[in-house]
């Protein structure tokens, strides 16, 4: 196999591996509260269901949720079994807007 071949293969492999991983936004100003690897409180979010999940929305919905990690779902994806109380979960349309907000 020639190294253009491996390298390809390697790329490849380390795109779809960075695409599994639950995307975190960034924490926010010093001023505002950013959460903490803490229990999420999806009932705090619950504003942002028909909401399109832009950066700034999602970023507020991770915030407010006082949740450690915010986990886009589009219709596409499945999500992996089991649940962590650390985590808000955002269930997307094709049009990349906000259908459920929950925990887990």
């Amino acid at each position: 196999m020639s190294i253009v071949v491996r390298l390809s293969v390697l790329s490849l492999l380390v795109g779809v591996l960075a695409s599994c991983a639950a995307w975190q936004p960034a924490p926010g100003a010093p001023q505002e509260r950013a959460a903490a690897s803490g229990t999420c409180h999806a009932e705090r979010v619950q504003w942002a269901v028909g909401q399109i999940a832009t950066s700034e929305v999602t970023g507020r919905v991770w915030r407010e949720s006082h949740a450690g990690l915010i986990r886009p779902l589009r219709p596409e994806q499945t999500a992996a079994p089991g649940t962590r109380p650390d985590r808000v979960t955002l269930e997307l349309d094709r049009d990349n807007t906000i259908r459920r907000v929950y925990c887990g």
